[in-house]
């Protein structure tokens, strides 16, 4: 890939940086900052350089969200920072022509075109004609074969930018572990961790499958799971293969209330993964659990982690948070990954106790078993 680093000349050129703008929004306002601030150091970069800086993201799926908020976060960072209401055309490009050397312009949502998801070469063209250079700093889309993504490369020359740089650095060192190697995977939905699963099994000493993944393989042991959740699609060949490899671990104790329950509404109770009450949901693992992997977790010399432990979104962060606290008193190289994980870890003021903290969920997970991702392809120098 290119890097931004190595543009010859950046003084009054319009830049088009596709960022990572798409954070929480509670109340009208930025819940979570992690995202932005990763993405000031490119941003700065190209002020520092004079460029004139036309930020493009998305926020939300529904393609009616606003950037608005976003803009009112990041613009107490950059001084001199606009907003312009529309994605593309005459008062997009409007907006563009009135930007000075060093300045800054987001533009609205650009979920609220269908060409963006589309991969739409009409609206990719409009987009790369409001600006001389595209960067690429949003690693979190870089799986998707969008406009903003794959389309602008055709037309614009592209280069990484710091954070797509660093991304890239750090999990290709994931990719290739220093043993002992602990690798956790949680969140839910087999069919999409089936792919990450099988390449760590061939490159971690264990590979830990927790929150209500694990149900899914729960099943396949001949163990109840209750009314937990429990994916529609498993293959459950698959899973049995996955069960196969002596490497692969999973819960030994739960943590149990009825299904739908918040952890402030109800009395949990934690049993063992075959004393699941029938009428009783998983929503957390339990603590003998979490003990045995902070075993590995201070042993290990990597240690990757995306997706939490139990539903993190209904209050059951237990499992999740002591297992951080645990990572993060290891002397391992530790990535992770994941919005609820990276709450987690923001939460309890962990950040700096762990190597690298990606931005991407599922981004790092296609990553980590494909090694490349059609966003990075974009980037390669033709």
């Amino acid at each position: 890939m290119r890097s931004i680093r190595y543009i010859p000349h950046l003084e009054n050129i319009p830049v088009l940086v596709r960022a990572a703008l798409n954070v929480p929004i509670e109340n009208g306002e930025v819940a979570n900052t992690f995202r932005l601030r990763k993405a000031l150091p490119t941003i700065n970069f190209l002020r520092r350089e004079r460029a004139r800086i036309v930020l493009i993201g998305h926020i939300g799926d529904q393609g009616t969200e606003t950037l608005e908020p976003v803009y009112r976060a990041l613009k107490t960072q950059i001084p001199n920072m606009r907003f312009c209401p529309a994605t593309v055309g005459t008062a997009a490009r409007a907006a563009v022509r009135e930007l000075r050397a060093g300045e800054v312009l987001m533009l609205e949502n650009l979920r609220r075109h269908a060409g963006e998801k589309q991969n739409d070469p009409a609206f990719a063209l409009e987009l790369s004609e409001l600006a001389d250079i595209f960067v690429q700093d949003s690693f979190d889309v870089c799986h998707r074969t969008h406009a903003s993504v794959v389309g602008i490369p055709e037309h614009l020359a592209p280069y990484a930018g710091l954070q797509v740089e660093e991304e890239v650095r750090e999990l290709t060192k994931a990719l290739r572990p220093k043993r002992p190697s602990l690798a956790v995977i949680g969140g839910a939905k087999f069919s999409t961790k089936e792919p990450v699963l099988k390449t760590l099994l061939n490159s971690y000493d264990k590979v830990f499958v927790g929150g209500a993944l694990a149900n899914d393989f729960m099943i396949e042991c001949g163990y109840g799971v209750g009314t937990s959740l429990v994916s529609k699609d498993a293959d459950k060949e698959a899973l049995r293969a996955l069960l196969e490899n002596p490497k692969l671990m999973l819960p030994i104790d739960e943590v149990v209330a009825p299904a739908g329950s918040h952890e402030d509404d109800v009395d949990e109770q934690t049993v063992g993964v075959d004393k699941v009450p029938s009428n009783q949901a998983i929503l957390d693992d339990g603590p003998k659990t979490v003990a045995a992997l902070g075993e590995f977790a201070q042993t290990a010399n990597t240690i990757l982690w995306n997706g939490p432990l139990g539903n993190y979104e209904k209050g059951f962060e237990e499992a999740t948070e002591a297992f951080a606290k645990e990572v993060a008193r290891s002397n391992a190289y530790s990535v992770i990954g994941g919005g609820d994980t990276v709450a987690a870890v923001e939460k309890l003021g962990l950040s700096d106790r762990f190597s690298f903290i990606s931005t991407g969920g599922g981004a790092m997970l296609d990553f980590m078993s494909k090694g490349t991702l059609p966003g990075l392809a974009a980037l390669e120098t033709k």
